[in-house]
C-alpha cells in the first residue's frame, strides 16, 4: 500500500485546512502572524505530508486518509464547506452595522456576521469582505444602501449570492467572478438588498486570501 501522506491534495483539502487554521486563530490558539504564515503554507502545499506541521500542535481528532489515521492531515475524500458555518460561530468580533459618512469602513478577516447586517455609505465607502467571515445562520441578509457612495461586498467560491436591490442613477449588481463558483449542499447564502442612489453596490466573488500567491508559486 502506498503511503497516504504522499498523496496529492486538492484545492478542497487546502480550503479545509485553511478553515481549521482560521478556527484556531479565532479561538486564540494562533497569533495573526502565525495564521498568515500557515495559510500561505497551506495554499502552497502539494501533498498531505506538507500539511502535518501546520496542524500538528492544534487539538482535534486525526482524520483518516486511505483508511489510515494520519495526524494533522485532512482526508482526500470530497470535503464539505459546511464546517465554517455549522454550529455556533468561533469567537470573533461581531458587527451589526457598517456606516460610512464621508469616510470609509472595512470589515475583513475573521469576523462574525449575524442573520442581518446593515451597510450604509453616504459620500463614502463600505467594504465587506465575507471570505473568512463566520456566519451565525445559513442565510445572511445584508441591507446595503449607498447615496453618492459605494458598498463593495466580497464572497468566496462556495457562497451563494442573491441580488435583490435597485440602482437609481447608479448600479446594484454582482460583478464578474474572479474565481469559479463551487457550491455544495452546505453552501451559505448571502442575500443583498437595498438601494444605490447615484452610487453603487457590488458583489464580487474572489479567491481566498493567499490563494493567488499559492498559484503563482506553483507556476514558478
Amino acid at each position: 500500500m502506498s503511503d497516504p501522506s504522499q498523496l496529492r491534495i486538492s484545492d478542497a483539502d487546502r480550503h479545509k485546512v485553511a478553515d481549521l487554521l482560521r478556527d484556531a486563530a479565532g479561538e486564540g490558539r494562533l497569533e495573526p502572524d502565525e495564521l498568515d504564515e500557515r495559510l500561505e503554507a497551506a495554499y502552497g502545499a502539494k501533498i498531505y505530508a506538507d500539511l502535518v506541521p501546520l496542524l500538528a500542535d492544534l487539538p482535534g481528532d486525526a482524520p483518516t486518509v486511505g483508511g489510515l489515521a494520519v495526524p494533522g492531515v485532512a482526508a482526500p475524500s470530497p470535503v464539505s464547506f459546511t464546517k465554517s458555518y455549522a454550529g455556533p460561530p468561533v469567537p470573533a468580533d461581531h458587527y451589526a452595522a457598517s456606516v460610512a459618512v464621508m469616510s470609509g469602513v472595512t470589515r475583513k478577516g475573521v469576523w462574525e456576521v449575524g442573520p442581518t447586517h446593515n451597510a450604509f455609505a453616504l459620500m463614502g465607502g463600505v467594504e465587506l469582505d465575507l471570505r473568512e467571515a463566520r456566519f451565525a445562520t445559513r442565510e445572511v441578509v445584508i441591507t446595503a444602501n449607498a447615496l453618492m457612495g459605494g458598498v463593495d461586498i466580497t464572497v468566496n467560491a462556495w457562497t451563494r449570492v442573491v441580488i435583490d436591490g435597485i440602482g437609481i442613477m447608479g448600479g446594484f449588481e454582482q460583478g464578474r467572478d474572479r474565481v469559479e463558483a463551487q457550491y455544495d449542499e452546505g453552501s451559505p447564502v448571502v442575500r443583498v438588498r437595498g438601494v444605490a442612489l447615484m452610487g453603487g453596490v457590488s458583489v464580487t466573488r474572489k479567491p481566498m486570501p493567499g490563494e493567488r500567491k499559492r498559484k503563482r508559486k506553483l507556476l514558478e
